[in-house]
């Protein structure tokens, strides 16, 4: 079934708005590596690499079903981070943006009958509240951490060690 209409505008505006994801993990992993935490720098550049796997596949989807992709404008991040906290609640707010966003694909493609995306947008809330999660799950032992430089210290090899498994 050809994907046009709403849904393909919509879809769209997913891509660009997962390439912009892209970009601001991109920068959080810029100010992580500021702050001297090359792990948790590494984390970000992961999760950057990850958006746009993303955002390939809603591409894909999209030429799968005879539909021209369009990125549309991208905004430089406006994102100044003072802690290592700040950093992952920027991260959990933007994936909670994303979340929202392929929730209303979901709901779109229903009203409009269009079962073949379904599936697609079934992965992409299974990952995104598995994101949140993990996300959430690191805000917390932040917190937890509070000011101990030792603690933050060990959470930066933890997350690195994302990096050096996935290499």
């Amino acid at each position: 079934m050809e994907l046009k209409g709403k849904l393909a505008d919509a879809i769209n505006a997913q891509i660009t708005l997962e390439i912009q994801a892209s970009v601001v993990y991109r920068q959080l992993a810029i100010e992580m590596d500021v702050q001297d935490l090359p792990g948790i720098s590494g984390w970000f550049l992961a999760q950057s690499a990850e958006e746009l796997v993303h955002a390939q596949k809603f591409t894909d989807h999209m030429t799968d079903r005879n539909a021209a992709p369009k990125i549309g404008t991208l905004t430089a991040p406006n994102v100044t981070i003072n802690s290592v906290l700040e950093a992952f609640e920027a991260s959990l707010a933007h994936e909670q943006k994303v979340s929202e966003s392929i929730r209303n694909l979901y709901r779109l493609a229903q009203q409009e009958g269009d079962i073949d995306s379904i599936p697609m947008l079934n992965w992409f809330i299974e990952e995104q509240l598995e994101e949140e999660a993990s996300v959430g799950e690191i805000i917390g032992r932040v917190r937890l951490i509070g000011s101990d430089g030792n603690g933050l210290l060990r959470l930066d090899a933890e997350l690195g060690a994302r990096n050096a498994a996935a290499a």
